[in-house]
């Protein structure tokens, strides 16, 4: 069973950067698409940035322009480098393989990312 297990997130002031980190256990992110979601406290959990298996990005716009998204299929982790944070992305951080509407396998224990004002 795939296991996905993200890191870095913390404690930081609004303008600061994280990076954030995302270790699968298989070798699946050469073969999917993978992404990003974050879930704010009693809000939904939201897909924010994607990244194809070929390489192409997408990001909400609230984001667009201050997170990056990439991979490293070798290492088999997922990455998001997240500049200039606002308290808005204050947020339990999480990836996945999105498919559709749904995700391909179980959700790791996220990391939580808070920005204070």
């Amino acid at each position: 069973q795939v296991q996905l297990v993200e890191s870095g997130g913390g404690l930081v002031q609004a303008g600061g950067s994280l990076r954030l980190s995302c270790a699968a256990s298989g070798s699946i992110l050469s073969g999917n698409d993978m992404g990003w979601y974050r879930q704010a406290p009693g809000k939904p959990r939201e897909l924010v940035a994607s990244i194809t298996a070929g390489g192409s990005t997408n990001y909400v716009e609230p984001v667009k322009g201050r997170f990056t998204i990439s991979r490293d299929n070798a290492k088999n982790t997922l990455y998001l480098q997240m500049d200039r944070l606002k308290p808005e992305d204050t947020a339990v951080y999480y990836c996945n393989a999105p498919t559709g509407r749904f995700v391909r396998y179980s959700w790791g224990q996220g990391t939580p990312v808070t920005v204070s004002s």
